[in-house]
């Protein structure tokens, strides 16, 4: 990833049937914020699949794009589109020199593609990329296994603690959840 733009971090999470993405809206190159409230976190394929991104934001709206054709053609199947958007990451001249990473999510699936044009499933039902994502992750960890809080809550909650230790990261939240929460 460019290490010029910093300031992405981007938390997934699914409990049950529900799944959220968190981002906060922090873009800083070097020492400077250049924006406190980017949204870092859309939905795709007729607000069926939500994404986010870490990484340059020209790049990462051209995957967007790229992904939502592929979510187009295969139906919105979102393991088939990734891959299909990996393949193409891995090979087309353009993409192969895109910097950004995205977590791609619906109720059933959680998957992250890389910069290398990767397809990469976590272990368990919690990612997290950029620039605070450590804190995230382990935020979102955390109160994942030791709170009764709602994949929405555990998002933003994630967030907002790696707001107050990363300095890349700010309390300008952004959560979008699809599914049912209980389920």
């Amino acid at each position: 990833m460019n290490e010029g733009i910093r300031g992405t971090t981007v938390v997934a999470v699914r409990k049950g049937s529900r799944v959220a993405i968190a981002g906060d809206g922090q873009i800083t190159t070097g020492d400077v914020v250049l924006k406190h409230g980017a949204k870092k976190v859309r939905t795709l394929y007729h607000d069926q699949v939500i994404a986010g991104f870490a990484g340059s934001v020209a790049d990462a709206l051209t995957l967007f794009e790229r992904f939502e054709i592929e979510l187009e053609k295969y139906s919105g199947q979102l393991r088939r589109a990734a891959i299909e958007l990996a393949k193409e990451w891995r090979t087309d001249r353009v993409l192969r020199r895109l910097e950004a990473w995205l977590v791609v999510a619906d109720p059933k699936e959680l998957l992250v593609l890389s910069g290398e044009g990767d397809v990469i499933e976590p272990d368990e039902d919690v990612v997290a990329i950029g620039s605070g994502g450590g804190y995230a992750l382990a935020a979102a960890k955390a109160l994942l296994d030791h709170s009764d809080l709602t994949a929405d809550e555990i998002a933003r909650t994630s967030m907002e603690i790696a707001a107050g230790i990363c300095i890349y990261t700010n309390d300008q939240i952004t959560v979008i959840g699809l599914g049912k929460d209980g389920a």
